[in-house]
């Protein structure tokens, strides 16, 4: 496929090649973003609650859109679903669907390589992540599940837990277990794993010792206090910094907060087994190993057997709480306190709510929007706290969500992996072998996508929610563009050619998505263009858009079908009989075609006729001057047949694979120069 030809955009940018065109979409939205304070602007009749958004049914571009925001992607199927019923429904309807374990998976994945004396590795479970972002129909977990790894941050680029297949997918599937629970419950499980355990240096950590100057390691203390729940600043509920009395931003904790919270998480380490004797020394420093250990919740060894007194008894301070001296440890009534109070402060509300929206709806939410989500964090309405089913109905059905904003500060860079996932959902991607194999690493920025799920370079993700790119417009207006901390030269380039690889078939593959509808329209430039424009732009195309990408559609030339010849006379099929206007003369029962294009209709004609609308009985194409052609003769015996062209097949163009491939060509340009719009790279 060759995609060479310019199109200028809306934007004022023009995409060519590809490079170009994923920078031309960063600089729109550059461009774009005037007025600080996230969007506000909200159509005239649409402040409506999310109760009332619940019972509304979507339109079909309704539907792409909601999908684009709660999932990794729509598809036909589901925007004809979640068009037949609520919002409301819908999600409720999700929530309750079962959850997959990727841990199932990476351990049939360990029997069949182990059989051909394999081992896993951290493949395996990218495989299984797509396996479920392609296949399951719990799309909004797994779009949730997606985002909550993303704030509460492991990575496989960590030396040991690059190691840790099966271990690091089972926090994952921790996170997305608890995605519809309470947020106190899934700080334990983040707190609890051993997989945070290790990759924030708290599992097997020990308690102060003033003989050696061994103090209790503060990473976790820090990290579950500044990036998991409570932020940096003290904030208020609509997410705005509290000012101190020097007037500015005042910080969420001090120093000695950090202290008292690490000697807390203290004396935690491998699951070692059911009984309490089973929490050994041994054990505790990694040996004797349980063969569940990587998976299940890690332990207190509150001195249960000999030389296990790992947990501080000292006095603990933070926020205002202490655990005054203890003279017998008590691992486990200590960290309750300190979760209690971690999930109690009032800037977790805003701090987790701000940033799921972030990550479904939009980078700037205004201060209401963050307000209205942090309101229910605080309050579902029932006296709970934390209920994340009631945050994320909270999220995505607020009225600034479920409004197409004309803010041009309101939206979000979609972030690569999402851009990938989008479209091969869009266009039914199976995998052939059931495990999808074949995506793997797309971390190379040069090559790939400069993003992959679980890959993040450091515990501050793949980007910070506060990042402000060196734009004097995004600064001046007080805005973020999180996803653009991974945009530069290279990976515009390694993306346009990444997603151009995936945009065309190939049998070699694996992952196999599906364009069979989209080939069914390619003669029908404009009707295809309006199945991507639902498909990947939830019927946002601007006009101007829709006009260019039609036209560019068009230019591929889908060759005039070409038939064996039949006749009588011995004309070549696909030989012009006369212009519009003229007449022809054929054999008896000769099958006409008239038209121009890819536009014909065709009939059984006898001696003379006239090759014009009224004797063909419609214009196939109007404004556009028109031919007849010769098709074939029907055989003679047909001619006393009540309907001989009822029950006959029709004739197969010798040059059918050449249309087929243009037609292919077609939807590869359109899909193609779709991924690569402006329009499409930011989500609105």
């Amino acid at each position: 496929m060759e995609i060479a030809q310019q199109i200028e955009f809306n934007s004022g940018c023009v995409a060519r090649y590809g490079r170009s065109a994923v920078a031309c979409g960063v600089l729109a939205f550059l461009a774009a973003c005037g007025g600080g304070g996230g969007s506000t602007d909200v159509a005239a009749g649409s402040s409506d609650t999310p109760a009332v958004q619940a019972q509304k049914t979507p339109t079909k571009a309704e539907a792409s859109r909601f999908l684009g925001q709660a999932t990794l992607g729509p598809n036909e199927a589901e925007i004809t679903k979640l068009s037949g019923m609520t919002y409301g429904a819908w999600i409720d309807e999700q929530m309750a669907k079962p959850q997959t374990l990727h841990r199932l998976y990476i351990n049939q994945a360990t029997a069949d390589l182990a059989s051909v004396g394999q081992q896993i590795s951290a493949t395996n479970f990218f495989d299984s992540w797509w396996s479920q972002a392609l296949g399951s129909d719990d799309q909004l977990r797994q779009r949730a599940t997606f985002a909550l790894s993303e704030i509460m941050v492991i990575s496989f680029t960590d030396a040991t837990l690059r190691n840790q297949t099966r271990g690091v997918a089972s926090y994952y599937d921790m996170l997305a277990a608890k995605s519809f629970g309470n947020f106190r419950d899934l700080l334990e499980g983040v707190a609890l794993h051993p997989m945070m355990g290790i990759y924030l240096s708290w599992l097997k950590n020990e308690k102060e010792d003033p003989k050696t100057g061994r103090v209790p390691d503060l990473n976790f203390a820090r990290e579950i206090t500044q990036l998991f729940a409570v932020g940096e600043y003290k904030l208020n509920v609509d997410g705005s910094n509290q000012m101190g009395s020097d007037g500015r931003p005042a910080p969420a904790y001090t120093s000695k907060d950090l202290e008292g919270l690490s000697q807390v998480f203290t004396g935690y380490s491998w699951y070692a087994g059911p009984q309490q004797t089973d929490r050994t020394n041994r054990r505790y420093f990694g040996q004797d190993a349980n063969l569940e250990r990587d998976w299940r919740p890690m332990q207190p060894y509150n001195n249960y057997t000999t030389n296990t007194d790992f947990h501080s008894i000292s006095e603990k301070k933070f926020w205002g709480t202490t655990i005054p001296v203890q003279t017998k440890s008590d691992n486990e009534g200590d960290f309750k306190i300190a979760l209690d109070t971690v999930f109690n402060n009032p800037s977790v509300g805003p701090f987790i709510a701000k940033q799921l929206i972030q990550r479904m709806v939009t980078s700037n939410p205004s201060p209401a929007y963050v307000g209205r989500v942090a309101t229910v964090f605080n309050d579902n309405g029932k006296g709970v706290r934390g209920d994340l089913a009631a945050v994320w109905k909270a999220v995505l059905l607020d009225t600034e969500a479920r409004t197409v904003s004309t803010s041009p500060s309101f939206g979000k860079v979609r972030e690569p992996v999402v851009r990938l996932a989008n479209m091969l959902r869009a266009f039914n991607a199976k995998s052939i072998s059931s495990r999808y194999t074949g995506i793997g690493n797309t971390d190379d920025p040069a090559t790939r996508l400069n993003q992959t799920p679980m890959f993040a370079p450091t515990v501050f993700n793949f980007f910070r929610p506060g990042y402000v790119p060196t734009s004097k417009a995004i600064t001046d207006a007080g805005l973020v563009v999180p996803e653009l901390q991974i945009t530069h030269d290279v990976s515009v380039a390694g993306y346009m050619n990444y997603i151009r690889a995936w945009v065309q078939l190939d049998k070699n593959r694996d992952i196999q998505h599906d364009y069979s509808t989209e080939v069914g329209l390619a003669d029908k430039p404009a009707e295809l263009v309006d199945r991507l424009n639902l498909l990947l732009f939830a019927g946002g195309m601007p006009d101007t858009v829709k006009t260019q990408l039609t036209t560019a559609v068009a230019s591929r030339v889908i060759p005039m079908p070409v038939y064996a010849s039949t006749t009588a006379t011995g004309g070549a099929a696909g030989a012009k009989l006369a212009d519009e206007g003229g007449s022809f003369t054929v054999p008896a029962m000769t099958m006409v075609r008239y038209g121009a294009a890819t536009s014909f209709v065709t009939k059984t004609v006898s001696g003379m006729a006239a090759c014009t609308n009224e004797f063909f009985g419609s214009d196939p194409l109007p404004g556009v001057g028109k031919a007849c052609y010769l098709v074939a003769a029907a055989p003679v015996a047909a001619a006393s047949a009540a309907s001989p062209a009822a029950s006959a097949p029709p004739p197969v163009a010798t040059n059918q694979a050449a249309i087929d491939a243009a037609k292919l060509d077609r939807v590869y340009l359109g899909v193609y120069l779709s991924m690569a719009s402006p329009d499409y790279l930011v989500q609105k």
